[in-house]
């Protein structure tokens, strides 16, 4: 079986490792478990001949959609997953989103299915958000574009039942959902399920964290036994070990060592703001890059209120969230895609799995609650080899979370000011000035618009005297229009701020260094180590053991030292003149139960 515990007692470096990288650590003692290194995707940028994908035996109907596609060569997740996939085991995979792991598990089972059109509804894949369902749904459709027959149904939430009925009525190969509506069509009998022969949970983490937990146990229940199962996760809770072990069989393991690969080509940077300057900071973040945007916000109500302040100031922007309906949702994200919305304000489940080329900035407006929520946002941007940038909003409170979050993704996030009058004038400056080189250029081109140009100029000289240098600036003031060009308004709080942040920063830095050398002095003399069985496998926090230790003893929480959490056992630093009663309460404590 997999997912074996190791009861041997590590040694101090390995100690160390798995407390910087739990989430991988937590693998590994899977077995038959292949890892490998995050790439992003390589996109052909030409005519090449050479193709790696023609390495798994693909039929040419595939090869010819991923030609047109552009893809050239396999990700690693790809290259992993694809030749296992072909020989019909079960797969578990732990992979962020923006890694290729969509292909990774759609190519082998179109390639499969080629070989079985008799049957209707062979592959159902399960996904935690509509929009990732409509974008799963989207690329079965890409990559089968070349085969004759092909049909693959998205059904999800928010949308008529009547068409998802009919859709499920006729031939379909693959059925792509979310977990209420797929329920919902197999109690009624309008979606049958016989003939299912592989499920794929994408995205399963985040599934069981919106509460589908019963739900997915269900499905899977009600699915004919002998089948193939594919399970993706971004991380790897107890949940999904147990998923994993009640239904996966002798399954391949996948996974991918390093998250700070998958982000290296976004340039993650953050500011300090307070919460009541949060807007104004937006706002002049906005004025140096208001083009393909999403701002991550925690709550629906922000979502709106937000995006008003935005078009009042003249940006175009809309709304993402769970309130939106689904036609409207999917209208949003096209017009995102084609330009003609520049700035998306949306929630973290709203835009679970969107991806959108034009995509250059995230900045996360409200904190995120952990390193996944993080990860997925910023994974919005600089998605298939392409560069992105991410802003992070923090105040004085945060900071410690911010310090937390570098040490999770092992990355460290560049600090930035929020930008001055001087440089968004500057900024204007700079634009306008393109503006009207690229105009220049323009006119060039269109013979009929010149001809009208000099008809005009030669009007303004003729009957108006007015020379180049007048009919320029006349120019220049229609595009600038009647309203001030160049911001004036009082920026001292930047400064301020930026400087009351630097010197609160010192002033800390210098206590943590005091209280260190007290907290190892004191450690050094008046500490015991001690070892529980109980760990991350567990679902142990610190908080945990604080609270039951508290609970159990007389031990007061301010004395309780260091505390080391690993997968299977936690190390513990506690007053060393303990009483015995208390060291024998301690040997019967329990942690969530």
């Amino acid at each position: 079986m997999v997912f074996k515990k190791d009861s041997k007692p590590l040694d101090s470096e390995q100690e160390k490792s798995q407390n910087e990288d739990a989430s991988a650590l937590e693998l590994k003692n899977l077995e038959n478990k292949k890892e490998i290194e995050s790439q992003p995707l390589e996109v052909s940028k030409g005519n090449d001949n050479e193709n790696g994908f023609l390495d798994f035996g693909f039929n040419q109907s595939i090869l010819n959609s991923l030609r047109n596609k552009g893809y050239k060569n396999p990700t690693p997740i790809q290259k992993a997953a694809i030749p296992e996939l072909m020989l019909g085991r079960d797969l578990l995979g732990q992979a962020q989103t923006g890694t290729g792991k969509t292909a990774a598990f759609a190519l082998p089972l179109i390639e499969k299915l080629a070989d079985n059109k008799e049957l209707n509804a062979k592959v159902l894949v399960m996904t935690p958000t509509r929009e990732l369902a409509t974008q799963v749904a989207e690329s079965f459709k890409s990559y089968s574009s070349e085969s004759s027959n092909f049909k693959t149904v998205a059904i999800y939430g928010g949308t008529d039942y009547r068409n998802q009925i009919s859709a499920l009525k006729r031939k379909v190969d693959v059925v792509v959902g979310t977990p209420g509506r797929i329920m919902d069509h197999i109690r009624q009998g309008t979606f049958k399920i016989k003939n299912i022969n592989c499920l794929v949970l994408d995205e399963a983490d985040e599934m069981l964290n919106m509460g589908f937990l019963e739900d997915i146990e269900w499905i899977i229940d009600q699915l004919p036994e002998n089948k193939q199962m594919v399970l993706f996760s971004a991380t790897m809770p107890s949940e999904i070990r147990n998923i994993a072990k009640k239904y996966l069989n002798d399954p391949a393991e996948i996974l991918i060592k390093s998250v700070k690969k998958e982000t290296q080509l976004i340039s993650q940077k953050f500011l300090y703001v307070q919460r009541h300057h949060k807007l104004d900071a937006l706002k002049r973040i906005l004025e140096l890059n208001n083009q393909g945007v999403i701002i991550f916000v925690r709550t629906k109500l922000l979502t709106t209120s937000i995006a008003e302040a935005l078009e009042n100031s003249g940006h175009s922007v809309a709304v993402l969230n769970g309130d939106i309906p689904q036609n409207q949702r999917e209208n949003t994200v096209d017009r995102l895609k084609k330009g003609f919305i520049n700035i998306l304000v949306a929630t973290d489940v709203a835009a679970r799995g969107l991806d959108v080329e034009r995509i250059k900035l995230v900045i996360n407006y409200d904190f995120p609650f952990d390193k996944e929520t993080y990860t997925h946002r910023i994974g919005r941007t600089g998605r298939a080899g392409r560069a992105g940038e991410a802003i992070l909003f923090v105040n004085h409170r945060e900071r410690h979370f911010l310090r937390n979050l570098e040490n999770s993704t092992r990355t460290k996030i560049e600090e930035i000011n929020i930008p001055s009058n001087t440089i968004i004038n500057e900024k204007r400056m700079e634009k306008l000035i393109e503006n009207v080189n690229k105009s220049s250029f323009a006119q060039d081109k269109n013979e009929e618009n010149k001809a009208l140009i000099i008809d005009v100029l030669d009007n303004l000289k003729e009957k108006y005297s007015m020379n180049d240098s007048n009919i320029a600036m006349a120019a220049i003031n229609l595009v600038i229009g009647n309203k001030s060009f160049f911001v004036n308004e009082d920026d001292s709080w930047i400064h301020k701020q930026n400087n009351t942040e630097r010197n609160r920063s010192n002033r800390n830095n210098n206590n943590r260094m005091r209280n260190s050398n007290r907290r190892n002095n004191y450690q050094n003399d008046s500490f015991e180590t001690y070892k529980f069985n109980f760990g991350k496998f567990d679902g142990v926090r610190v908080a945990n053991i604080i609270s039951s230790i508290c609970n159990s003893t007389n031990i007061n929480g301010r004395s309780i030292g260091k505390i080391q959490i690993f997968n299977d056992y936690s190390l513990v630093d506690l007053p060393r003149d303990l009483h015995r009663e208390t060291k024998n309460k301690l040997k019967k404590i329990k942690v969530r139960n």
